[in-house]
């Protein structure tokens, strides 16, 4: 059964949220989508717990945060997505992703539904970047190697999918600091077009603490990678994650509990950069999200 999405005012990573109604669900919809562990949980009503809520539209690079009846089978891009007690769900969209989207529900009990999510294209300039290291833009043979194995161990540490909900609480700025480059722009070094921007880069001098921007886990640290340097990955459940790049200096290792925060290292230059900058990067699983828009939900998160 295919459902039409209405428009609500609700917003959750800088985008419309619209109920999915039907007839074995009840739409509650007043708020952010908050959530909660089960077992602090506010008793809920049996209408509240039938909602089932998802953004109308969304632009390219958001993580979205969805609400589906607890207990649901959620799927979304050959995913099933997990459920937090609660009953939110979050996904990412890409930077070159097209609607619409599509998202399959399966409350306990009801019938299945589908939401048909809008995608709001952006605009991404070109950036024109001077003075990176040659290597860094045309590395040979055997530096393109240890790139490669190097990649791959981020890749793998991204694949992690634990039940922590620290993705659903509001994220902070881990560094202040002027806005050097943007999320998606298109990267052009020394004259040679690369990727689009892949985070968020923030300008801040050397030796700057760099501070958790959620709550999470360490799942990769290295002080050394060739093209990112000092580099850490920091997982906030269900396949979120959060990437620092360029550290001059490592506070954690893998597998430490951080709190949202706490200090994680300290801003550098290294690795590919031609000046001290925190490159702040997020994903779900493979898919890479923008931050500016995940802290844009702070302001609107009770």
């Amino acid at each position: 059964m295919r459902i039409a999405l209405r428009a609500a005012a609700l917003t959750v990573a800088a985008a419309t949220l619209a109920p999915v109604a039907s007839a074995s669900a009840q739409v509650v919809a007043s708020g952010t989508i908050p959530d909660t562990p089960a077992e602090t949980a506010p008793a809920a009503s049996a209408s509240a717990d039938a909602r089932t809520v998802f953004p109308a539209s969304v632009p390219q690079g958001a993580m979205v945060i969805g609400k589906v009846p607890p207990g649901s089978v959620v799927r979304y891009g050959g995913r099933q997505l997990r459920v937090t007690p609660y009953g939110s769900v979050v996904f990412g969209v890409g930077r070159d992703a097209t609607g619409p989207l599509s998202v399959e529900v399966q409350a306990p009990g009801g019938a299945p539904q589908r939401a048909a999510i809008a995608v709001t294209p952006r605009d991404f300039p070109t950036e024109y970047i001077q003075g990176v290291p040659p290597k860094t833009v045309n590395p040979p043979p055997e530096i393109a190697a240890r790139i490669e194995r190097e990649q791959a161990q981020v890749t793998a540490a991204r694949a992690r999918d634990d039940e922590r909900p620290d993705f659903a609480q509001p994220f902070q700025w881990p560094v202040q600091g002027r806005i050097s480059g943007r999320f998606g722009n298109q990267r052009v070094y020394n004259g040679k077009k690369g990727s689009g921007h892949s985070g968020m880069d923030i300008a801040a001098p050397t030796g700057t603490p760099v501070k958790a921007p959620a709550a999470g886990v360490i799942t990769f640290a290295a002080p050394d990678l060739y093209l990112t340097g000092g580099t850490v990955l920091l997982d906030h459940g269900h396949g979120i994650s959060s990437n620092f790049l360029h550290l001059s200096r490592i506070d954690a290792k893998v597998g430490d509990r951080i709190a949202q925060g706490q200090v994680i290292g300290a801003v550098g230059a290294t690795g590919r950069a031609t000046g001290p900058h925190l490159h702040w990067g997020m994903n779900w699983f493979d898919v890479r999200i923008d931050p500016l828009l995940v802290l844009e939900r702070a302001k609107t998160a009770p």
